[in-house]
């Protein structure tokens, strides 16, 4: 069924059932990483934590032939430290880190127009907690089967010990 510019399959609990514009505008569908462990982003490239794109690069070059994909979804919600057009993005994005793991089309991830598959990912049952985005780079860990795992807070590093552990565990 398609609602808007996303798409519902019937397993509820699973990001595999959306479809996402990616950086360029394409339609993208989830779907296509069942079998891959995800880590899924808010990023934006005028925070404090945007030098954390150099690791989630580290992180998808190091694990991603094991099954690995990481997505980056650029948000506006925190200060308007996102302020750029996707062109914008995707060309900081290439030109300072390198960033080959895919990205998509700016996205509300939090309030009254929240794109419905953080509006999935911030009230799905998992073993941190549930609730709005608190800030640029909260990560969400997803399975094989495309359920979430583990939810991270911005402040955990990419390639931290935390983060690595629990990735290996689903590779």
């Amino acid at each position: 069924m398609m609602i808007g510019m996303f798409t519902l399959n019937n397993d509820s609990s699973s990001i595999h059932r959306f479809s996402v514009k990616d950086i360029d505008g394409k339609d993208m569908k989830l779907e296509s990483y069942k079998g891959k462990v995800v880590l899924i982003v808010n990023v934006a490239s005028r925070c404090g934590y945007t030098k954390q794109y150099a690791d989630l690069q580290k992180l998808y070059e190091q694990y991603r032939k094991q099954g690995l994909v990481v997505l980056g979804f650029p948000a506006n919600n925190f200060g308007g430290q996102e302020p750029g057009s996707n062109e914008e993005i995707k060309l900081f994005c290439s030109e300072t880190y390198n960033v080959s793991f895919p990205m998509f089309s700016k996205v509300s991830v939090k309030g009254d127009d929240i794109h419905p598959l953080f509006k999935t990912l911030t009230t799905a049952p998992n073993p941190n907690f549930t609730g709005d985005i608190n800030w640029n780079f909260e990560k969400f860990l997803i399975d094989k089967n495309g359920k979430l795992v583990q939810r991270y807070r911005s402040k955990t590093e990419p390639m931290s010990a935390e983060l690595v552990s629990a990735i290996k565990k689903l590779l």
